[in-house]
Order: C-alpha cells, then structure tokens, then sequence
C-alpha cells in the first residue's frame, strides 16, 4: 500500500485547486446550521446543551452532498481516458482506489470538524456531555465514510458525472429511508417481521443514531467499516474488470 500515501496527497490537494471545494464547504455548513435553527430544527427550543439537533440532519444532508462530492472520483478519470495512464504507474488497482477514498473521506471529515464553532456555541450556553458531542462527531465522519463508499462504487461504474451522481443518491436514499418505521412497516406488510428487522438494520440511521445519544456500540462502528470495505472491494473489481 505503499502507493496509496501519494495518490492520497494527490487527489486531497486536488480538492482545494479550484473554488468548487470551498463552495461546497461553505454550503455544507450554511445548510447544516440554517436547517438546525429552523423550526424543523428548533436548537433553541430544545431547552438543553446537544448537538443532537444539529445532526439529526446529516444524513439528509450527506444524501446529497456526498453523491456530488463522489461522482467524480472514477467518472470523471474513466471519462478523460486518465483512468488508463494511471494504471501504468507502478500502483496496483487497490492502492489506487483506497487513496482516492481516504482523499475524499478526509475531505468529508473536514467539512463536518469545521462545525466546531456549534460546539462552542452549546459550551457557551450551557453545559453539554462532551462525550456525546465526541460520539456524535465520530459517528458523523463515520457516517460520511459509508456513504462516500456507496458513491465511490457507483463512480467507478459510469464514466458519466450524473449518472453517477443520480444512481448514488438512490442507493443512499434506500440505506437512509430503510431505517424510519413507516419503511419497515411497508416491509412488514410483504416479509416476516425478522426478515423486515433484519434490512432495516442496513440503514444508516440505524446505526448512527445510538451514536447522537453517547453510544457507542460494536455493531454499529462494524457496519460502516464493513460497509466501507466492501464497496472498496466491488470498486476494485468493477475496475479490474
């Protein structure tokens, strides 16, 4: 993996080159903040210090913003013929593909530490568990990470930045709808009830929600590793392929 570290620098760096990463930094953090304090939100009228408000609405969010941070991953290399000239360097399919991840997780994982300042907000006005405030960032960065997974697939399977784009905001959109009762009760009408747990417990929300109230459990933490490892490994193979 000793090519990864480069294609990392390389791609991470290439975020920042033109103006589309910090309009989409400052948008990130426009939109997070504006749907906390609105009356969907309502931060203030929570009446106590978290930040469970804030990110109640991340993976809405990251349904959106991570597919147009991906498409371009594999797209936009398979659409300039780039794609071939890379493989000829002394870099193997994995490496190639885990540092461009690792690029665009560590560009996610930024957008969501430069919401700091909602941390310092709730410090200042009372007095929150920064325990909870920790697992909420964790399992926010983590969530991020299973999404890009998702995008990073669907990227390298197209060379068209839109298609991309469109095929994984569907595939995000079912692993986060998957988690809310009224789609397990629609699942429950056709499968049996174990059956119906069972997918619901593919959703994002499932697992990220545990983690906005302080816990922080195994199972969770392992599916979004598992689910980042394998998509990381259908990208390689649709690749090689």
């Amino acid at each position: 993996m000793k090519q990864a570290l480069p294609i990392f620098k390389r791609e991470f760096v290439g975020y920042f080159r033109t103006p589309v990463a910090y309009v989409f930094l400052i948008s990130f953090l426009l939109l997070s903040v504006a749907l906390a304090f609105s009356r969907f939100g309502g931060f203030f009228r929570a009446g106590y210090a978290s930040l469970e408000v804030y990110f109640q609405f991340y993976p809405f969010l990251f349904l959106f913003i991570v597919p147009a941070a991906g498409m371009r991953l594999w797209s936009e290399e398979r659409r300039s013929g780039t794609v071939e000239l890379l493989f000829t360097l002394p870099v193997t399919t994995l490496e190639a593909v885990v540092g461009k991840f690792l690029a665009g997780w560590a560009f996610l994982a930024l957008a969501v530490l430069l919401s700091f300042p909602m941390a310092l907000t709730i410090g200042y006005l009372g007095s929150p568990d920064w325990g909870i405030v920790a697992t909420s960032y964790l399992g926010a960065i983590l969530m991020a990470g299973g999404f890009l997974g998702v995008c990073s697939l669907t990227s390298a399977l197209t060379k068209n930045q839109v298609v991309s784009f469109v095929v994984s905001l569907l595939a995000c959109a079912v692993l986060v709808f998957l988690g809310y009762s009224g789609f397990t009760g629609i699942l429950e009408s056709y499968l049996p009830v174990d059956a119906a747990s069972a997918i619901s417990n593919f959703s994002f929300i499932t697992h990220f929600t545990p983690m906005l109230r302080g816990i922080i459990d195994a199972k969770d933490v392992v599916f979004f590793l598992s689910l980042m490892g394998f998509t990381l490994f259908l990208n390689v193979v649709a690749l090689e392929r």
